[in-house]
């Protein structure tokens, strides 16, 4: 059982956005271990109803008096600072903590924390660590960044001593947790609106190594070159796994892909023959994502055949290369990649399948990745038969940046291909009923309201 004295002082919590991903997950955890949890939410989601249903009070909307009596207030870092519940808990002298803080010091309350981080394949490398460990019994706590249908949701509570968390690098926020051992995807530009230089993402993964403990694990991607000097900055026992590079502790070999894309491959352990390993998931980027999770699951006892039905179990985190259904007999998917490296690696998965065009309808995500990577993204999305851009999904952002998604469309065309610059949703989806054809492709590909389209299409 997690030791909770670190926050027990904290019995009341209240928490400012307890809808979001993280939040959501976190308030249960409380709850499971006897806190009296309450919150708010800008509007009623399936999240809030399923905390309501773990007798959590959640208020729609913000007022001052839902944080009265609270121990603390944790708030996520969308909630502006001149929140009334915020106010009020300064007002009041209630304690504030950021949601990263907070669970960072959930995490210290684990004696086994494991953190999955990296630029891609985060919530899916989590999610089959997730599985391979409830497929073993070991009763881990989890949170995902995104919903798997293996536990009907995004997060789980356990009664053991581990707890697997998809940690993001974003404003370093994964500094804030306290790791036994971390696997470490890969690392690549990106959130530069923040970082501004690759050598700042570096550092800060060579100061989320720094956190292990010397009897902690540290699991790297072989193939990746940023990450493979990163064993040197901990005393931490370490493992490699890759592809391309079988100079490394785990390695897959003889790898096929069946007509859905669905790779199987042999996977080598210290050149030992470990198994045969089948995917539900596409791509070769999961093979790797696979080796990852492998590399750490053996390493904790996991046996080799609990570890191949758990990964033939997971179909895919949502909004992962995510069958939607169909339109006039074209099939359509929706994926979250919203990065250069993310779009390839969609569309050489999407390579492996049967099909007759490909489509991808791309909404690029904040102004400054789309400035900083627009040559990057126009010769990604190259790989498609036939290029619509969306507009821009500012997020967090105001267009400081002087670009539009015209820009990128222009730029995809002066390479040699057509693309279409359409910013109207319906204008969109009917431009598409009208041009695809049976066995088509169509894929929705970014992390904001692209997702909106399948569904659109399928109704149309």
């Amino acid at each position: 059982m997690p030791n909770m004295d670190r926050i027990k002082k904290y019995h009341k919590v209240h928490m400012v956005g307890i809808g979001g991903v993280s939040m959501s997950g976190i308030a249960e955890i409380l709850v499971h271990f006897g806190f009296t949890v309450s919150g708010s939410n800008n509007v009623e989601t399936e999240s809030t109803k399923k905390l309501e249903k773990a007798g959590i009070k959640v208020f729609i909307g913000h007022s001052k008096e839902h944080v009265l009596g609270s121990d603390c207030v944790v708030y996520s870092a969308a909630i502006n600072k001149d929140n009334p519940e915020l106010v009020s808990a300064r007002e009041n002298n209630i304690p504030t903590i950021e949601r990263a803080n907070f669970l960072g010091e959930l995490t210290k309350c684990f004696t086994d924390t494991i953190t999955v981080s990296g630029t891609h394949g985060k919530s899916t490398t989590t999610s089959m660590v997730s599985l391979c460990f409830l497929e073993a019994l070991k009763d881990p706590s989890i949170q995902v960044g995104a919903d798997i249908r293996n536990i009907n949701g995004n997060y789980k509570v356990g009664n053991s001593e581990y707890f697997i968390i998809e940690a993001c690098e974003y404003v370093e926020s994964f500094l804030k947790f306290s790791p036994k051992s971390e696997i470490i995807l890969n690392i690549d530009n990106d959130h530069l609106d923040y970082f501004k230089t690759f050598d700042n993402i570096k550092n800060a993964f060579i100061k989320y190594v720094k956190l292990l403990p010397d009897n902690g694990l540290l699991v790297v991607n072989g193939d990746d070159k940023n990450t493979l000097d990163l064993p040197k900055y901990t005393k931490a026992k370490s493992i490699t796994y890759g592809i391309t590079n079988k100079d490394t502790d785990f390695f897959a070999v003889n790898i096929v892909f069946d007509n859905d894309g669905f790779p199987e491959f042999d996977v080598y352990a210290r050149e030992n023959f470990y198994g045969r390993i089948k995917l539900s998931v596409p791509g070769m980027h999961n093979v790797l994502n696979a080796l990852a999770c492998i590399s750490l699951c053996d390493y904790y006892g996991i046996k080799y055949e609990q570890i191949q039905k758990a990964l033939l179990s997971f179909t895919g985190a949502a909004r992962r290369f995510e069958f939607k259904g169909k339109v006039n007999g074209a099939s359509i998917y929706d994926d979250y990649g919203h990065h250069p490296t993310e779009i390839i690696a969609t569309a050489k998965a999407l390579m492996n399948k049967k099909y007759n065009k490909s489509w991808v309808v791309f909404q690029p995500h904040t102004y400054s990745r789309t400035k900083s990577l627009l040559d990057d993204f126009a010769k990604a999305l190259l790989n498609f038969d036939n290029i619509i851009i969306l507009d821009i999904y500012a997020a967090r952002e105001k267009n400081t940046y002087n670009i539009t998604s015209k820009d990128l469309a222009d730029k995809i065309c002066s390479l040699g291909k057509n693309a279409k610059y359409i910013p109207d949703f319906e204008e969109c989806v009917k431009y598409i009923k009208e041009n695809i054809q049976e066995n088509d492709i169509i894929l929705t590909q970014g992390a904001g309201t692209v997702t909106e389209i399948g569904p659109m299409l399928k109704n149309a």
